[in-house]
């Protein structure tokens, strides 16, 4: 299976928070619900098309904790359904018990663990937020493909997607679009290697 990061940002890079005041509140955030203000029956529609080449998901521990408290409850959702049914896996030290089923622990070797989840037959893995995992794991060169939602807004403050520090990764762009509401919509392939070069242009 292939491995895809889905990941909501502010123009400024930043990934907590993006559905609620508290949402998540960690270190201080305090500018969550950033995105809703954007979010547009055009992406709805894109969202569930993204959603329907899912056959596992795959969270961190905090963006887990989230959806196994909302999920289960929206069952007029049009999502809901999918979400809930499909096969779950979380990647947390601390965790003993998931009752959002069907839903696996990983601890450990996470991204060896990962990577013999990729080697199941099928067609994707989604990584739903969960931006820490998403960071360790591009880093380890295991995903294949970032689909990045850009909502045009600037926090300020928060927890980014690629922080300073983070391991460099070759990417092309496969799919953009916007939507009405502005959001701008990226979808790149993993090329592996950053590469780096010095401008000749001139003489």
């Amino acid at each position: 299976m292939k491995l895809v990061v889905q990941e909501f940002l502010t123009l400024d890079g930043v990934s907590q928070g993006p559905g609620a005041p508290d949402e998540d509140t960690s270190d201080g955030f305090e500018r969550g619900g950033w995105f809703v203000p954007h979010l547009d029956a055009e992406f709805e529609r894109l969202a569930g098309t993204w959603l329907g080449e899912a056959d596992a998901l795959l969270f961190g521990r905090r963006t887990y904790q989230n959806f196994a408290r909302d999920w289960p409850t929206m069952t007029d959702h049009p999502a809901a359904a999918v979400l809930n049914g499909l096969p779950k896996y979380v990647a947390s030290h601390s965790l003993t018990t998931a009752g959002w089923n069907p839903t696996t622990i990983l601890s450990g070797d996470v991204p060896a663990q990962v990577a013999e989840l990729k080697r199941l037959p099928g067609r994707e893995i989604q990584i739903h937020g969960s931006a820490r995992l998403a960071q360790s794991l591009l880093s380890a060169g295991l995903i294949d493909t970032l689909r990045l939602v850009i909502a045009p807004v600037v926090v300020g403050q928060g927890r980014r997607l690629f922080p300073d520090g983070g391991a460099p990764a070759g990417l092309r762009l496969t799919d953009h679009r916007t939507t009405p509401g502005g959001l701008s919509v990226h979808v790149f392939e993993s090329t592996g290697v950053a590469e780096f070069g010095t401008y000749g242009g001139g003489a």
